[in-house]
């Protein structure tokens, strides 16, 4: 009874702080002030702190049982994996700035770049670039080949493994190929690194290194490469070079029978056609050729 008297009088306001402090200790406390809080909300009709202490005596009183969920290994493994792919999300979304772009077998790709410059990728090959530092530095990184329209401007920059280009606004070709390297200025002065060294390079000149030595090319007068006519031109290159180009163009597997990959070729093969593309080769070389399904064999006539 003196509790009950005690909880009215806290209704009332009328508790000391000392018996205030003690009342909170109950564990019913809560459940009284959330009772004083709606009656103080409540203007019409006035609360009958009474009948609501009556309402608070008559409560059900049985607690319940808190309930567990268990967690087991495979649902903490789905959330785990939805959190890790969130935060990749949000990483390539708010922090990679790479763009980037790759060609398979018999491919290729128009990209034109923040500042309109155009770039075609030739058969499996790959470009990529900063975009967020595009305005201040245009680098771009090449594996392959690639034709270039640069639109004028501050330097343009491309990287490869062997070598670097540098222009300001022109039109160049680039071939990185493995043993390969091979820079073709169309139009404007192009400006090649190559072991610490640089050469500029203007219309109709060229430069070459095959199997890491650096070679004489004849000027051209084309003004596209070939491949962009759905062509692959040679002048004076290794079989072993060609034979990988028809590869990549046909997505052939092409093997040497007794036939020596060093001696040079100079001539022209189609994308169009694969037995026109392996006649154009073999004929001028004097060798024959055996097709099944993907795989190809090139020999000599005598064998």
């Amino acid at each position: 009874m003196k509790n009950e008297n005690n909880i009215l009088k806290w209704l009332n306001d009328e508790l000391s702080e000392a018996e205030v402090a003690k009342l909170k200790q109950s564990e019913d406390f809560e459940t009284l002030e959330k009772i004083a809080f709606y009656a103080s909300q409540m203007e019409v009709p006035q609360i009958d702190k009474h009948k609501a202490l009556e309402a608070f005596k008559s409560r059900n009183l049985s607690k319940k049982e808190p309930k567990v969920i268990p967690l087991n290994v495979k649902t903490f493994m789905r959330i785990a994996a939805i959190f890790v792919i969130i935060l990749t999300s949000s990483y390539f979304i708010f922090f990679n700035n790479a763009k980037s772009f790759e060609t398979q077998i018999a491919q290729t790709q128009t990209i034109i770049l923040p500042d309109a410059s155009e770039v075609i990728l030739n058969a499996a090959s790959s470009l990529k670039y900063n975009k967020k530092t595009w305005k201040d530095k245009r680098d771009l990184e090449l594996n392959g080949e690639a034709f270039f329209k640069v639109s004028k401007g501050q330097k343009f920059t491309v990287n490869t493994q062997v070598g670097t280009i540098q222009v300001l606004g022109t039109q160049f070709n680039v071939k990185e190929r493995a043993n390969y390297f091979e820079v073709q200025c169309y139009e404007g002065l192009v400006a090649v690194t190559y072991n610490n060294k640089t050469l500029k390079l203007s219309k109709g000149k060229s430069f070459r290194v095959v199997n890491g030595t650096m070679e004489v090319v004849d000027d051209f007068n084309a003004e596209i490469p070939s491949w962009l006519q759905n062509e692959s031109s040679f002048n004076k290159i290794p079989l072993s070079q060609v034979v990988s180009e028809l590869e990549r163009q046909y997505d052939l597997n092409i093997s040497l029978k007794d036939v020596d990959d060093t001696q040079l070729f100079t001539g022209t093969f189609t994308h169009n056609d694969k037995n026109i593309a392996l006649q154009a080769i073999t004929i001028p070389l004097k060798l024959s050729y055996k097709i099944e399904g993907k795989n190809v064999t090139l020999y000599s006539y005598e064998k």
